[in-house]
């Protein structure tokens, strides 16, 4: 429970109708959430928006409503308040009324279109295995110590971000290591938070289905740099063409991490095979557990992180080369007869030509490639045919294949993903719609020594189809392939 006034600290006020001496109970942008002495914060969503239910929130028993247009009715003891922006504002109030939780903790957020979640899982098990108390907010899952909490999105919204913050700091976590995805930072979800630090990956070709254009896609994730305070660190990949751009105008005190330039925290990969990654970080050399150049960037980030917290150089090598990426990021399993399968989340362009690339220098010899790939359907239509070339480039065999279709019809998808496909692309793929069955043919198709590489759902445990999610996991169907098919 709190005092309306006291969590309207920063909300940018156009008008006040009512009592802001009332006490509230919760903050809600659900009117179907709401319960007596609730605040109903009107917001426009993608798929509604929330000033059509303001008189039903209203009948639920809320006592403030906070809006961007006012109502043209107004009831009796219900206070109205008009502001600019209401996705910034529930922000705002949100992290007052779960009395500043960030301010209790070091938060870090780490952004970029790929790496994000290895990164931050990454940070997670570091200062764990160092022997903090630690929170963790990511795609696979949000974790306070042991707890494992699922996760619906990359960064929860404002108010249940800031409720799972609150639950962090009373449990006694004193770091936590979140994704701030480029809608979080758009849709203002992340405003008002005390960042420690932030973590700049990589910015490729990916949501231009929301953000419309690259440029504005880059202006979004520039921003969560610009806004952070003085006091805390900023770390981006010099190696990414728009690193520097992304800190040229942050206030907190800038770094780098590179393999190819010269920067605070440099690497370099001495052998890259399945057994892991030799590297020299910064002249030490070191051997880790992750493979691919791609981690080698993801490790030189969680090092860098972890200096600029204060932590001694021997000691953080020392936990790093003990640990394993994330669920789902190339993740992988070698059958009876010795086939290689790969899971990764990879669902971007650059992401599958990163674990393709990887792949092929991880072969001894010829062994076959075989990619089975998808795309995900309500989701940006232009990677499709990118996503289908890049994979017949770097691949002898290629099953598209259904990814999460959504509410889009998978043979579309399928249509164009082969649209933008070469006269060599076109000799190395089939189309099998069927997810389970694509598999199955990958693992019929391979022969010993092979490598297998499913692409584009990683950790996740579904197959979203018309709204309803159906039990699918890529690894589980694999094994099962390979028990099957006698592999």
């Amino acid at each position: 429970m709190a005092v309306l006034q006291d969590i309207l600290y920063k909300v940018q006020l156009k008008e006040v109708y009512g009592n802001t001496a009332v006490e509230v109970n919760d903050i809600q942008i659900d009117s179907r959430s709401i319960s007596k002495g609730s605040v109903f914060v009107a917001i426009t969503g993608e798929q509604a928006d929330g000033h059509n239910f303001i008189d039903k929130s209203i009948e639920s028993g809320a006592s403030v409503v906070v809006c961007e247009i006012m109502p043209s009715n107004f009831f009796e003891n219900v206070t109205y308040i008009l502001v600019e922006n209401s996705h910034e504002a529930v922000a705002y109030m949100a992290h007052n009324f779960y009395n500043e939780p960030s301010t209790h903790i070091k938060l870090i957020g780490v952004t970029g279109t790929n790496g994000k979640t290895t990164i931050a899982t990454l940070l997670f098990k570091l200062f764990s295995q160092l022997g903090y108390s630690c929170g963790l907010i990511s795609t696979v899952q949000n974790q306070i110590g042991t707890t494992i909490i699922p996760s619906t999105h990359t960064t929860p919204d404002a108010i249940s971000l800031n409720a799972l913050l609150r639950k962090m700091v009373d449990a006694g976590c004193a770091y936590v290591f979140m994704e701030v995805s480029s809608h979080a930072i758009h849709q203002h979800r992340v405003t008002g938070l005390h960042f420690t630090g932030g973590i700049f990956s990589n910015i490729t070709h990916d949501h231009l289905d929301y953000h419309k254009t690259f440029d504005e896609y880059i202006k979004v994730k520039k921003k969560f740099f610009d806004d952070l305070p003085a006091s805390s660190f900023a770390i981006s990949n010099a190696d990414d063409k728009r690193g520097t751009v992304m800190l040229q105008n942050t206030p907190a005190k800038k770094y780098y991490y590179s393999l190819k330039t010269v920067a605070e925290f440099k690497g370099k990969i001495l052998e890259n095979g399945l057994t892991g990654l030799q590297m020299l970080v910064n002249d030490k050399e070191v051997h880790f557990r992750l493979i691919g150049e791609f981690n080698a960037y993801n490790l030189l980030a969680v090092y860098g992180a972890a200096i600029c917290l204060n932590q001694k150089k021997e000691e953080v090598l020392t936990a790093l080369s003990l640990l394993n990426g994330a669920e789902g990021r190339f993740d992988y399993i070698i059958s009876g007869n010795l086939i290689i399968g790969i899971i990764d989340y990879a669902h971007t362009p650059d992401a599958l030509e990163n674990v393709l690339i990887t792949i092929k220098k991880l072969r001894k010899g010829h062994e076959q490639i075989i990619t089975v790939v998808g795309c995900g359907g309500d989701r940006d239509k232009t990677k499709r045919p990118v996503m289908g070339q890049t994979a017949c480039d770097l691949s002898d065999r290629v099953i598209f294949t259904s990814d999460n279709p959504r509410t889009e019809d998978m043979y579309q998808i399928l249509a164009d993903m082969e649209a933008g496909l070469s006269s060599a692309a076109k000799r190395k793929f089939i189309s099998i719609p069927d997810r389970r069955e694509a598999i199955k043919t990958a693992v019929s198709l391979a022969n010993s020594e092979d490598i297998i590489l499913i692409a584009g759902k990683g950790h996740e445990k579904y197959q979203d189809i018309n709204g309803i999610k159906f039990p699918f996991d890529d690894k589980a169907i694999l094994l099962e392939m390979f028990k099957e098919l006698g592999k």
